[in-house]
């Protein structure tokens, strides 16, 4: 059968603009993330990496450029929910869980499926459910918790839980905003574990300022400078680079 595919990335941005009120946010940005990669995006504040997440999930629509996922389907052309349903998720930087509700809960409340909260709640769970509950609150590490109210759990915690939270969604490629933002040294290791486990069977991208996590995830870095890409390699490779030593690091 003839492969109808424009390309085999997972997630292509080709030659994507946009601009506000005359500033360009993102300015001629392509990028390509491999089926099964992680990536890391470093840049300096306003170099675009909101922005490119914001277009990459249906928030913002470019001026120009388009955003190929699984090979097939241009983002720019679909809806934030047609998005979702594709099987990209998004967490942002500060973590909304539903604190008057158990761990456990929060997780039922996502898991992939068209019932309201009510029904989520009341639905008695398939074998096969349950055993996707428990493998997502062990991978979170908090299947000790899964009873306590979430309001309970530390900073970090509630992070950990609300990508637990999206992975029962189940997305293909998961974006991941400043995740150790406000986390002690131990939740931040904790936290380049959890992704690393994660990456085994999900393609991951993370926006991030903290160089010892990005050091820690071990993965290819691109940053970003002026809704373009300044450089790419490895996190040693991208900090010897004299230009990226000069708009971000050596700031």
């Amino acid at each position: 059968m003839q492969d109808l595919r424009i390309t085999p990335a997972l997630l292509y941005l080709d030659g994507v603009s946009v601009a506000f009120d005359g500033f360009k946010a993102i300015n001629n940005l392509s990028l390509t993330l491999d089926p099964g990669e992680m990536r890391a995006i470093i840049g300096p504040n306003g170099a675009g990496k909101t922005t490119m997440m914001d277009i990459i999930t249906g928030k913002t629509r470019p001026d120009e450029g388009r955003v190929i996922f699984q090979g097939a389907h241009d983002l720019t052309t679909l809806d934030e929910a047609d998005i979702a349903t594709l099987g990209i998720g998004r967490k942002f930087q500060k973590p909304t869980v539903f604190e008057s509700h158990t761990v456990e809960d929060n997780v039922l409340l996502a898991l992939k499926g068209a019932r309201g909260v009510v029904a989520n709640l009341f639905h008695t769970l398939s074998g096969a459910e349950r055993d996707r509950l428990d493998e997502i609150l062990a991978l979170v590490k908090l299947i000790e918790r899964r009873y306590e109210l979430a309001a309970h759990l530390s900073h970090g915690q509630k992070q950990w839980l609300e990508i637990g939270m999206l992975l029962a969604q189940d997305p293909a490629l998961l974006l991941v905003d400043e995740p150790v933002a406000g986390m002690t040294d131990a939740e931040t290791a904790e936290t380049a574990e959890l992704l690393r486990r994660i990456n085994a069977t999900h393609s991951v991208i993370v926006v991030e300022h903290d160089m010892a996590f990005v050091r820690d995830l071990g993965v290819k870095v691109t940053v970003l400078h002026e809704g373009s890409v300044l450089a790419e390699g490895s996190l040693d490779q991208v900090s010897a680079n004299e230009r990226v030593v000069e708009v971000y690091l050596g700031r």
